[in-house]
């Protein structure tokens, strides 16, 4: 799993098997809830195979923030980092094979890595990336139609409506199934 990255992390081959042997492996069903709402995120999950949803509850209806395929990482972010109640649900899609590592162990790493530049602002630029995620998408949401959105998607993220539930994906661009349903009969009636 993790001989596809090593190019991308400066470290010798001691430092690098001590990071990767903090990492643990598992296998689970689609619909395993990783993390509840609440919970303190102690772990951070990258995805071997399979898909991940983060969402939150919204007056008991579910609402999708974010997919996450292979070799992304996913955790409550904000949890994970500031020790707080995760406001969100991680859930996998798809039967799944994730790596995992505690909260303890990347707080090792990070105290490590602090010195060296390179790998430091390597994770900065990865946490940013996925606010710049969060961002864009909070801002199609006030400059975008749904369509709009759905062909956004579609373009950035073709995997999706391949692989996601229709009504997960509703979920995701704000609006029912239904109207989803009548967004894409009508592209496919312009083609």
């Amino acid at each position: 799993m993790f001989d596809q990255f090593r190019n991308n992390f400066p470290l010798d081959d001691s430092k690098w098997h001590e990071y990767t042997s903090y990492f643990n492996r598992m296998e689970v069903p689609a619909k395993t809830i990783l993390l509840e709402e609440g919970e303190i995120s102690k772990k951070l999950f990258i995805i071997e195979k399979g898909c991940i949803r983060v969402w939150v509850n919204t007056n008991g209806k579910d609402i999708t923030t974010q997919f996450f395929f292979e070799n992304q990482s996913v955790a409550s972010i904000e949890s994970f980092i500031k020790k707080f109640p995760s406001p969100v649900v991680v859930e996998t899609i798809e039967p799944s094979v994730l790596w995992w590592i505690h909260k303890k162990d990347v707080d090792l790493i990070i105290e490590d890595i602090k010195d060296i530049p390179a790998l430091r602002d390597r994770f900065i630029n990865k946490l940013f990336e996925r606010t710049f995620d969060y961002m864009k998408h909070f801002v199609s949401f006030i400059k975008d139609s749904p369509t709009q959105r759905y062909l956004n998607l579609i373009e950035e993220r073709p995997q999706i409506p391949y692989r996601v539930p229709q009504h997960y994906i509703a979920s995701y661009l704000g609006v029912s199934k239904v109207h989803l349903s009548r967004i894409k009969s009508k592209l496919l009636h312009e083609k």
